[in-house]
């Protein structure tokens, strides 16, 4: 670590000596205290000496956590291609949008919630599945003309399965 810290330095120094580097002194010293706090990070976790225990069991909600997240990725592309759409003056694309970017706050949750095994799950499990019915069919509306519409109602849809096993 030591050695890291010495070349990240050289080349602190390098890059300030260079003539078409401008670096105020504010810049240096904020460096430098970005070096400083990365070396002692990592002498802390070398003194940690790995006490902390790791789970092996199996996460409960994978399947429902995986479904989210892929919700969450698919939805993220299908509200910016809406907005690129709405910002050229469709407006056929604004219920999808707005669909879309609820689902996005619902699967945030979701997934954060399954992740923790919390005993709120079911309640939430239960609103994201009636916005997650609400976004895949409004996405359907455009799937056939927009693939990240397409994209996006499909992972709704198996959210939706993954959402009523945890339900049932």
């Amino acid at each position: 670590m030591d050695l890291l810290c010495f070349q990240a330095y050289n080349q602190l120094i390098d890059l300030t000596q260079q003539k078409e580097f401008e670096m105020n002194r504010r810049e240096l010293l904020l460096s430098g205290v970005a070096l400083a706090g990365a070396a002692i990070v990592g002498k802390v976790q070398a003194a940690d000496g790995h006490e902390h225990h790791h789970h092996h069991g199996g996460a409960v909600n994978t399947g429902l956590i995986a479904a989210a997240s892929d919700c969450i990725q698919k939805g993220q592309v299908c509200l910016s291609h809406c907005l690129t759409l709405l910002g050229q003056g469709d407006k056929e694309m604004a219920a999808c949008a707005q669909s879309v970017n609820q689902m996005l706050a619902v699967c945030g949750a979701l997934q954060q919630l399954a992740s923790q095994e919390s005993s709120y799950l079911k309640s939430q499990a239960k609103i994201a599945m009636d916005i997650c019915k609400d976004c895949e069919d409004e996405c359907k509306k455009h799937a056939d003309k927009h693939d990240a519409c397409k994209a996006c109602m499909d992972s709704c849809a198996a959210c939706y399965k993954e959402c009523k096993k945890v339900i049932a």
